[in-house]
């Protein structure tokens, strides 16, 4: 497989990039993971304490995703010394599991740029590593894509028979076994043929919810299992079965599965057509290297290995949190402390939490659910005050959806709170089950818009696109906080069909809130600055109108077009849909220029703008341009950043509203610089 990173990244030999270079010696001799495979077991012991300084030290100068990287340290070490990565595969899901990984795979120098712009990716990404067959930052594709590679390297040594099978290794963790598409892939498997043979699901289990405590005796069967012995003798036991009548045949084999079903609780796994093998201490090496070798070196897939291990392990501070470190700014190697910003306003999530709290007091219809993501959602304070009224369904939004459409035709108001890009996972629900029967469910859709050091994978680029294209639907983006309460309080009365709620990541504003939100119009947005006398050389004015909370950046241009005495007329449009025709409308006849914006892609907003004055014949009287974000994948950045790189902040805003006027040379100096022109 070739080399996917960047000829002119330095290699992990750079010590300069190393600060830790010296205080780790075996680490030091790791450059990739070939420099493992010779190593003692207790020398692999050494490396993976070592590793886990590494990463601690290392997170706590980036932030990040610590607790889940610190359960499969051991996991990491005892798999790259085993198998032949990079030609085996190595799926890691979620990629939040992998910085042990980036840092023993020839990415030690860079591992401190880490979620910084122009750095390493929070997650498995394939344009940064041969070691990354597979980009993970969603969940629960490990199996369906590893069942894919090991199909695909069958029929390749097929047809040519110099090509050496590869073994996939799925580990498969942190909640990500509770969605419908691991199990969906897992039934695929048994029935995949030949191919699936050298797939090994690795099942890191790190909240002790499947199996029983881990212990001497379980470890022994789990050896046991998994040994060329045990394996080879089970095969005999099958192929002598088969020649009983089927009535013994079928007890016999009921009487194998169930009897270790009972010892290690994998019956689930072995209905689905795996070998299992578990439980296993995941933080034991003595135990892993040994069952990992076993397992490498036979073909009696696809195997399912369940290993426990702790978040956060290793380190005291991580062990003593509720949530083991699962997300962490930078923080106190020793103490553990973390580096709080100083105290602002309240983000975008605890507005909406409050507001939805305050009403839920009121109405014991109002149900909350979310996957897996109660405190990322806002929704663990609503939890604390009404547990019954409270679910979380796992990683697994689509089942979220549909539990919530249920609820609805029950006469209940459940609120769905999903992030933006996790509810793409869930799109056929949102238009079959609930939109196609007009079903009145509550999307609050966290993290719209563009969400900072994590990515391209996490930001919130594509909801109004593709909700706004569903009939029926409602799509409401507030500009401030209060605009948030007052559009969470529509929502809770708002029962002749589904709507969608959109917002950001981030703080608010710090504008005094008002006791409770208040009722809105559907439909209807408002003015927010009425153009002013132009002093330009061309008459008509410019009018812009903003969806969602660009409304502060649309504000800041206002003022720099009244600077050179063109101050436009300024509009909140509030809803994406149903539009206020009346209102763009409006904006049309009495303006030479309409500019729209929103913190969406392509398709959205402001298409659903141009075709409606494209109905109307008055695109023919308008310079209309509309401001998205652009038809490209944004990196990790800060969110201001990134919106710069959007061409969505301020300058760009008055850049678009003067050359649509035709008059680049009246840029005012700051847009010049921010420009280039």
């Amino acid at each position: 497989m070739a080399q996917n990173t960047p000829p002119s990244q330095p290699s992990s030999g750079d010590s300069k990039n190393i600060p830790t270079r010296g205080r780790f010696p075996l680490l030091d001799r790791v450059s990739h993971p070939v420099d493992l495979r010779n190593l003692s077991i207790d020398q692999l012991k050494q490396v993976a304490d070592e590793l886990r300084s590494e990463t601690v030290e290392t997170v706590s100068t980036t932030g990040g995703h610590l607790g889940a990287s610190l359960g499969v340290v051991e996991l990491t070490v005892a798999i790259h010394a085993v198998f032949d990565t990079p030609d085996d595969r190595l799926i890691w899901d979620v990629g939040h599991q992998a910085y042990p990984h980036k840092i023993i795979t020839g990415r030690r120098d860079r591992i401190r740029t880490l979620r910084q712009p122009g750095g390493l990716s929070g997650f498995t990404r394939r344009s940064e590593s041969e070691y990354d067959p597979f980009g993970a930052a969603h969940s629960s594709t490990s199996i369906s894509a590893g069942l894919g590679m090991a199909v695909a390297h069958h029929l390749r040594a097929e047809e040519d028979p110099s090509y050496r099978e590869r073994n996939v290794i799925a580990v498969i963790g942190d909640g990500s076994i509770s969605a419908g598409m691991a199990y969906e892939a897992m039934n695929n498997a048994a029935v995949a043929g030949e191919g699936a043979e050298r797939l090994i699901v690795i099942l890191n289990d790190n909240e002790m919810s499947i199996a029983p405590p881990v212990g001497s005796m379980s470890n022994y069967l789990s050896r046991l299992m998994s040994s060329r012995q045990f394996m080879g003798l089970r095969d005999l036991a099958g192929k002598f079965v088969k020649k009983l009548p089927n009535r013994l045949e079928r007890t016999a084999k009921k009487a194998e599965e169930y009897a270790r079903g009972m010892i290690t609780g994998g019956t689930l796994f072995e209905e689905l057509g795996f070998y299992y093998v578990g439980p296993v201490d995941g933080h034991d090496m003595t135990q892993l290297v040994p069952i990992l070798r076993n397992l490498r070196d036979t073909d009696q897939g696809p195997i399912l290995l369940h290993v426990i291990t702790e978040k956060g392990h290793g380190y005291k501070p991580a062990e003593a949190a509720g949530d083991k470190y699962h997300a962490v700014a930078k923080f106190n190697v020793v103490t553990g402390e973390q580096k709080k910003a100083p105290p602002g306003p309240p983000s975008w999530t605890n507005i909406f939490a409050r507001e939805l709290i305050d009403r839920a007091s009121t109405d014991n219809r109002i149900a909350a659910i979310t996957a897996a993501m109660p405190s990322g959602t806002g929704l663990d304070k609503f939890a604390t005050k009404f547990p019954d009224r409270f679910f979380d369904v796992g990683i697994a939004e689509q089942h979220a959806v549909t539990f919530a459409a249920g609820m609805a035709t029950e006469g209940l108001r459940p609120f769905c709170a999903i992030y933006s890009t996790f509810l793409q996972r869930a799109y056929d629900q949102v238009m079959h089950d609930v939109v196609l029967q007009k079903l009145p469910v509550r999307f609050a859709i966290d993290r719209a818009g563009l969400v900072g050091a994590d990515g391209a994978t996490h930001a919130g680029s594509f909801d109004i696109a593709y909700l706004g294209c569903l009939p029926g639907m409602t799509i409401m983006a507030p500009s401030d906080e209060i605009e948030l309460l007052n559009m969470t309080a529509t929502a809770c009365e708002f029962d002749e069909g589904p709507i969608a709620l959109r917002y950001p990541r981030g703080n608010t504003y710090g504008l005094e809130l008002p006791a409770k939100g208040e009722i809105i119009q559907i439909g209807k947005g408002r003015i927010v600055r009425e153009m002013g006398q132009q002093s330009g050389r061309e008459k008509g004015g410019i009018a812009i109108l903003s969806l969602g909370p660009r409304l502060q950046e649309v504000l800041k241009a206002a003022d720099q077009l009244a600077a050179h005495g063109l101050p436009p007329t300024v509009a909140d449009a509030r809803f994406a849909k149903p539009l206020d025709t009346q209102l763009v409308e409006q904006l049309a006849r009495d303006h030479a220029v309409l500019i729209t914006i929103e913190e969406g892609s392509v398709g959205g907003f402001g298409s659903f703008v141009a075709q409606h004055l494209s109905k109307t014949g008055l695109l023919d009287n308008v310079r209309l341009r509309t401001m998205t974000l652009p038809d490209m994948f944004i990196d990790h950045d800060s969110q201001f950043e990134q919106y710069n790189v959007a061409h969505l902040n301020a300058p760009y805003i008055v850049k678009t509203a003067l050359n649509a006027l035709g008059g680049v040379e009246e840029q005012p100096s700051s847009v010049r610089m921010a420009s280039g022109v």
